[in-house]
């Protein structure tokens, strides 16, 4: 990992990732939807203890977390704050609205999925569940289901009622809400969690799906990819 310490001075742009991370998955998308191509260098959450508590990562990061995004002699972190970071420095492909209403309204339905539904089911959690309070493996399954559960239906129902829900989150075309909540939905479908109750959120899943930026963003076409 001592690769880790080369931070790019220029554009290029690096990116420690791990396949199946929700929060490394929502910065991809937005890097692919600002047509910013970068470095991936993975970094194993669960070969040999998690390589992101060796010493050079935990160096770069010192929350032992991804994403990371070295750019221009710049480390950065947390996925909301990268986006946003990008969103200022890259701002010809937007991520958010032009109105300040409308991006209150996208950072909300944003922080819904990456503050409140994804912390508490990630795994650093879900490994204290199981080895700490030694939860078995059927009680930490509706832990994550309950979760995933109560926040989708406050967002079904915050787009319900909002005239600004269009083919995407907010009006038609794909930003910040909408990259939060695929790699929540990719972790629904692989929890079994039953989506029938929420139509909307399924028909925004489906639109996005049509779009390059989010499927190759997908955890199976990584790199490290398992």
């Amino acid at each position: 990992m001592e690769a880790a310490m080369e931070i790019p001075v220029d554009d290029d742009i690096v990116l420690y990732t791990y396949w199946r991370s929700s929060a490394a998955y929502r910065v991809r998308i937005g890097l692919a939807l600002k047509g910013l191509a970068f470095e991936a260098r993975p970094v194993h959450l669960v070969r040999e203890g998690g390589e992101q508590h060796h010493d050079g990562y935990r160096g770069l990061n010192p929350q032992q977390l991804v994403p990371t995004l070295l750019h221009d002699g710049h480390v950065l972190t947390q996925s909301l704050a990268i986006l946003e970071y990008l969103e200022e420095r890259f701002p010809q492909v937007p991520l958010l609205p032009a109105d300040a209403a409308g991006r209150a309204r996208v950072r909300a339905l944003a922080q819904l999925v990456a503050c409140d539904i994804h912390p508490i089911n990630n795994l650093r959690v879900m490994q204290y569940l199981e080895r700490d309070l030694q939860l078995p493996a059927d009680a930490r399954t509706q832990w994550t289901l309950h979760w995933m559960a109560e926040g989708f239906a406050a967002m079904e129902t915050m787009l319900a009622a909002s005239a600004d829900t269009g083919t995407f989150c907010h009006g038609d075309r794909p930003g910040l809400a909408d990259i939060c909540l695929l790699p929540q939905l990719y972790n629904a479908h692989r929890f079994g969690l039953d989506l029938a109750p929420y139509p909307i959120l399924r028909r925004i899943e489906t639109a996005c799906q049509q779009l390059d930026a989010f499927t190759g963003a997908r955890p199976e076409k990584q790199i490290d990819a398992a």
